[in-house]
């Protein structure tokens, strides 16, 4: 079992990386506090994992709320519904709430225990590969709004994260290919050996090699612990961790969350952002065709839905988090494996990639 620390002095947590993890009750007990649990999960993980988790619970009190399955659920509606459980049982404030499934559920369990009684403990145990390398670590919470993602949530660390790798067999292609677009960003903004390292052995993590998975999931969670380590808050750096997000969330929003994934956005967005980049001066034409093709590699879309156009995009773009006294701040790569969150880039390239996108689209 791999083991990495988030270091944010009285909010550290670790991040325990391994197989079989979910039936083991010496890890549940040594990471999982508290004698009063609420697993909030959804329809489609229930009948795979619950009963495995709550056997490795043992004798806790454990109370179970089932989600919906999608993004499209991702409202304050739903949220509510977490805390009617929360009140009707009645937790107290020693209740640890465990979030078992991917970033929708890891973001509502998240968010429901950061706002409960004004914050309880959770647990994270993340069933998708872009939940176990991104949206588990990191204390972002929140739920969706019409006009925006992610506009309404909190920062609210988990006690641990509790990663088994072998929830990934049952993942369908699709959800696994979503979940590399997050992996995949990692080395593009920080780690050009990383990224170099999933050109070469592409076909490894398509067959879903266990010390593959291990590898990219370890590598991803050090990458992002480090980064929320310096940068709790995204006051700063951690911004970089949104490369292609600014782009992809304006694609989530203009078809509807759901109809593509967020992985399948962000990949996109990737592509989107790196061509800027080039198209800027700041990496290489050849860089910018190696994240594409890296991301084409693991199935992912290259060209944003046909029916957007650049002003979807800008109209869509100007409500992101990351806007400043009107200004739509992206993150570029001034140079390949070092990320920046910008404002003084050169307008014209924006347009221009718009442009050259959604015409290609």
């Amino acid at each position: 079992m791999k083991k990495i620390t988030v270091d944010l002095g009285e909010r550290s947590y670790p991040i325990l990386i391994g197989d079989s993890l979910l039936d083991d009750a010496n890890v549940f007990g040594e990471h999982i506090p508290g004698l009063q649990v609420l697993i909030v999960t959804n329809e489609t993980i229930a009948p795979l994992y619950l009963d495995t988790v709550t056997r490795s619970l043992g004798d806790r009190e454990v109370v179970v709320h089932v989600l919906p399955d999608g993004e499209s659920f991702k409202t304050l509606e739903t949220a509510s519904g977490i805390f009617d459980t929360l009140l009707d049982v009645p937790c107290d404030r020693g209740v640890t709430i465990v979030a078992l499934g991917g970033g929708v559920v890891g973001d509502m369990a998240g968010f429901a225990a950061g706002c409960y009684q004004r914050g309880v403990t959770y647990v994270q145990i993340p069933t998708t590969l872009l939940s176990q390398v991104d949206s588990s670590v990191g204390g972002k919470t929140a739920v969706n709004h019409p006009a925006g993602k992610n506009m309404i949530g909190v920062f609210h660390q988990p006690a641990s994260v509790i990663t088994d790798v072998g929830t990934l067999k049952t993942l369908p292609a699709r959800e696994f290919a979503a979940g590399m677009a997050e992996v995949i960003k990692y080395g593009a903004i920080n780690d050009p050996e990383f990224f170099q390292w999933l050109e070469d052995e592409a076909s490894a993590i398509d067959n879903r090699d266990p010390a593959a998975l291990v590898h990219i999931i370890e590598q991803s969670c050090r990458n992002k612990a480090d980064v929320v380590s310096r940068d709790e808050r995204e006051q700063n750096v951690r911004a970089i961790l949104n490369f292609g997000h600014t782009f992809g969330h304006a694609i989530e929003n203009a078809v509807g969350y759901g109809e593509w994934l967020h992985g399948e956005a962000v990949g996109c967005g990737m592509v989107m952002a790196a061509s800027m980049s080039a198209r800027l001066g700041w990496i290489s034409d050849t860089d910018s065709a190696r994240v594409q093709a890296l991301v084409q590699r693991f199935g992912l879309p290259v060209v944003p839905p046909a029916s957007m156009a650049s002003e979807d995009f800008m109209r869509l773009m100007a409500r992101d988090k990351k806007v400043a006294r009107g200004a739509i701040r992206l993150v570029l790569l001034r140079e390949f494996g070092l990320a920046e969150l910008v404002s003084d880039y050169d307008v014209d390239a924006l347009a221009e990639t718009l442009a050259q996108f959604t015409a290609s689209a």
